[in-house]
């Protein structure tokens, strides 16, 4: 198979990390697994809290357009990791298979990922990135908006939070004057 990433390299059998097998690019680097094959893997060896990088440092690649499955021909879907990266891995749901650029397999165990890498791609997992990207970029317009004050505005809003009467204590302090009827 021609890799789809780089376009300039095939992709020969090999193993990645000598844990599963894939297809890896002779040029970029880059990853071809079977989804099918990564969970045989995964429930053989369920103790993959080990799963660690070496001391050694890498260098992760991401590739930036939309990746065409090798195998398919077909657009593959790119997924995000984590809220706090960049980096997306890519399947191709016709057939369950996994595109992954060089150094991404070990940025996932740098994160505690390995092991849950199909979780990835659901809904759930998705949901609560876009919720943390969401919340983060509202963190960064309300600390615009309020400037120096929004730590102690934060600090009163968690203290009247569990608080019945919170109602009334956001109209006491949005009256121009309380003391009037």
């Amino acid at each position: 198979m021609k890799c789809t990433s780089c376009k300039a390299g095939n992709l020969a059998p090999a193993y990645l990390d000598t844990l599963f097998p894939c297809h890896t690019c002779d040029n970029c680097g880059g990853s071809f697994v079977y989804l099918a094959d990564y969970l045989k893997w995964k429930e053989g060896n369920p103790n993959l809290a080990n799963l660690t990088v070496s001391g050694e440092s890498f260098e992760v690649s991401e590739t930036a357009q939309a990746m065409i499955c090798p195998k398919t021909g077909l657009f593959m879907t790119k997924y995000r990791i984590a809220s706090n990266t960049d980096h997306r891995i890519d399947l191709s749901p016709t057939i369950n298979a996994i595109w992954m650029d060089k150094g991404e397999w070990e940025l996932l165990k740098t994160r505690g990922l390995a092991g849950r890498l199909n979780e990835i791609f659901t809904a759930p997992w998705q949901n609560k990135i876009r919720a943390a990207k969401t919340a983060e970029v509202l963190d960064g317009i309300y600390a615009k908006e309020f400037g120096e004050n929004y730590a102690a505005i934060k600090a009163f809003r968690e203290l009247i939070q569990p608080l019945d009467n919170r109602a009334e204590i956001i109209a006491f302090l949005v009256s121009d004057d309380p003391y009037k009827a």
